[in-house]
């Protein structure tokens, strides 16, 4: 998915952007689903509005979108905007996979749904937004439609896709070419810094402090944290309850 490709970065988007994936697939291999669940590789970016709390409630919705398992998502980066207008605001990059049943156009579909469920406004080519989703790959699946080109046609040259999908999968490839050789060569990839986690209550609420135990007493070691967004335990003292509802943001 990208934007629309007539423009240079930084002029305006001629037309209004329309929904590419609304109604049915431009091609067989587009609209069909997989015989078994195909590994989907998202990226998200932002670096308008709360960009933290909007990729938050990104991959949120995608772990209870239908069709979707294993969502896995992965540290998040801080990156300096790449070609557009001048004077955006830093991104922040992150990586999503996922095993799913639904057809790439159904997968676009939902990309742009989540774009427009937090105010995505085409208005400048490579412009600042709110969210961005593009599809990365969808399994070992090529097409050159140019609604959705796959796998995506700029990924394997793009530092702030490619460090976050190595941080998530050491083991990751692209197009039969590893990940990490890509990211080695891949310009830009010593500006992309890899944000520290965060942590945050599932319920948005704000951190609060650990409580602190009577008479000095010492809380005894709980399970590590988990490295890719999934709830983890608290520290906690012998018959205290485990509070599971903080997570680490990543």
């Amino acid at each position: 998915m990208s934007d629309t490709a007539t423009p240079a970065p930084g002029e305006p988007v001629p037309r209004d952007w329309t929904h590419p994936a609304q109604g049915p697939a431009p091609t067989k291999t587009l609209g069909d689903r997989p015989s078994r669940p195909a590994v989907v590789v998202l990226a998200l970016g932002a670096n308008l509005g709360e960009a933290d709390q909007t990729m938050d409630a990104a991959v949120a919705a995608l772990t209870v979108m239908p069709g979707f398992t294993d969502v896995q998502a992965s540290p998040r980066a801080l990156t300096k905007p790449v070609g557009g207008p001048p004077g955006q605001p830093d991104y922040r990059n992150q990586v999503v996979t996922a095993r799913t049943t639904r057809s790439p156009w159904e997968v676009l579909g939902i990309a742009h749904l989540l774009e427009q469920e937090h105010h995505r406004r085409r208005t400048v080519r490579w412009g600042a937004r709110t969210l961005d989703v593009d599809i990365v790959a969808y399994g070992d699946l090529t097409s050159d439609h140019p609604d959705l080109t796959l796998p995506h046609p700029r990924a394997a040259e793009r530092a702030f896709v490619l460090l976050p999908w190595l941080w998530l999968d050491p083991d990751a490839a692209l197009a039969g070419v590893p990940v990490a050789e890509l990211a080695a060569r891949a310009e830009g990839a010593d500006t992309v810094r890899r944000m520290p986690p965060e942590r945050v209550h599932l319920d948005g609420g704000p951190a609060r402090p650990k409580p602190s135990l009577p008479d000095g007493g010492r809380l005894s070691p709980g399970a590590s944290p988990a490295s890719r967004g999934t709830s983890r335990q608290e520290e906690t003292a012998p018959g205290e309850r485990i509070d599971s509802t903080w997570r680490d943001r990543t």
